[in-house]
Formats: structure tokens, sequence, C-alpha cells
């Protein structure tokens, strides 16, 4: 059984990526000896532009981001539009150590809705969107030994005779509801509308314009945030200056809440039979 192996994925700060391609270069090494892989990043906006179709001879390790404990819900469209075409399929999820509810189960469910057969999957963390604290630099070391397990046993598992039957996840149907943060008093809240902000700090380097998934950053004019922001907190971490900020109340409690409450360290969970 030869398939071409595949990393796609949606990664605003570059966790997703590197589990993901961690995942798909160990198949490929462990299971085809070579370290080539193709890579389909469809984290900014032209690149969702393409459509994308696999066939029988692929196989797609592919990760997305947990958003409110779901899919991110402005990529559900773009996801169910990947035509699998029979491909093999490993859905990954990477979330900021509170927890992953329903979207390995969603993104699991949108593949196979769109042709694929999915033969393992995997929950993996990553430091936290809104944190520099939350699950500090994951995925470690640690993390990424235990990618590379996941995907020799991938490996193997490929290079066994017959059919791969397909397998199961944990998570909900119906799915929950997209979780909600709390204000001070614990009423839920929506941050939805929230943008973030640019100090003097600025100095115009256009780098949050051009690395925002959503393109919602004016690129003449970068403090004024034009379009839908998810959140993701690209432009935030990967500002040179550190010229972007949010300084909603019910944001930064929320961020500061999860700071408090989650120090315990969540670990991966895997799904191979």
């Amino acid at each position: 059984m030869n398939k071409k192996i595949n990393a796609m994925f949606f990664s605003a700060t570059d966790t997703t990526k590197k589990i993901v391609c961690t995942i798909a270069q160990e198949i490929s090494e462990h299971y085809s000896g070579s370290s080539n892989f193709k890579i389909i990043d469809f984290t900014l906006p032209a690149a969702r532009e393409t459509p994308v179709t696999f066939t029988e001879e692929d196989l797609v390790v592919f990760g997305v981001p947990v958003y409110a404990g779901r899919v991110p819900n402005l990529m559900v469209k773009y996801i169910a539009s990947v035509q699998g075409r029979g491909a093999l399929a490993i859905p990954v999820v990477l979330y900021g150590n509170r927890d992953y509810d329903d979207a390995l189960i969603e993104l699991r469910d949108l593949l196979e809705e769109g042709g694929f057969k999915i033969i393992a999957a995997a929950a993996f963390i990553g430091e936290h969107a809104f944190s520099k604290i939350l699950a500090k630099g994951r995925p470690d070391e640690k993390d990424l030994a235990l990618a590379c397990e996941f995907a020799r046993q991938v490996g193997q598992k490929l290079k066994g005779r017959g059919d791969i039957a397909t397998i199961d996840v944990k998570g909900n149907r119906p799915y929950r509801k997209h979780y909600m943060p709390k204000n001070k008093k614990g009423i839920p809240v929506d941050i939805r509308k929230v943008k973030p902000k640019t100090n003097d700090n600025c100095i115009d380097c256009k780098l949050c314009a051009r690395v925002c998934p959503m393109g919602s950053i004016d690129f003449d004019q970068v403090s004024v945030v034009s379009g839908v922001c998810i959140k993701c907190c690209a432009c935030i971490k990967k500002c040179p200056t550190q010229a972007k900020y949010f300084d909603d109340s019910d944001y930064l409690w929320h961020k500061e809440d999860l700071e408090m409450k989650l120090t315990a360290r969540k670990e991966p969970e895997l799904f191979l039979e």
C-alpha cells in the first residue's frame, strides 16, 4: 500500500503546524523511507481560494486548532469543501490546555463526510492563543516525541495487510455548544466582536496584516481591523514590537481566569483502534 503523505492545516501561531508536520514527516520516513511530504497550509485567505482534491493514493494529516471547544467555525465551510475521494486521513486538533470538547469528533465527521477514510486521530496541546503563560512553549519535546511515536504506529498500521478499519474518537453527537467565557460574576459573556488595538510601538511593518488569517487588518492603516477577528492572536504573538493588544475587560478576565485555573499539564490523547 503506497501512499502520498500530505500535511494540511490551519495554524495562525504555528503550533498546529508543528504537530501536523512532525506527524507527517515521521509517517513518511517510517512508512516510505523518505522525509518528503506535501504541505497544504490554508491559514491565509488566498490559500482557501483554490479547491483541494485528494485520491485513494493520498494520506492526509489534517490539523486545526480548537476554538471554544469546536473546529473554528469560520473554517467549517472550507474544510467541508475539501474532497477526499477515498484518501486516508488523520484528523488532529490542538487545544490550549483547557479541553478539546467536541472539536476532534467534529473534524473527524467533516472529513468523513468529505470522502476521507479516518484511520487514526489525535488531540495535542499547544500554547494557548490568548496567552504566553498557558501551556507555554507547547508542543514541547515531550509532545513532539509522542507525536513521532504516534506516527510510527500509524506507519506500522499502513504496512499491515488488508483493509484498514476506520476509527472512532471521543466526543458527543449532537455536538455541544461552543464554550463561552464568563465575567468576574460568573455570567457568560460574548467576546466575538472584540478586536485588537494598536499602540505607539507600531513601526508599520505590515506583518500583522500579512499574517491575519481572515484578512481583516487594513494593510494601509494597520490599526484598523475592518473585518471579523477570530482571536487567533497571530497579530499579537508575531508583532516584533509588541504593538498589538486587547483591552476589553471581559476578554482580559477570561484570559486571566484560564491562566489561574488551568495550571495542571494536560497530555495528548491518541486514537489508533
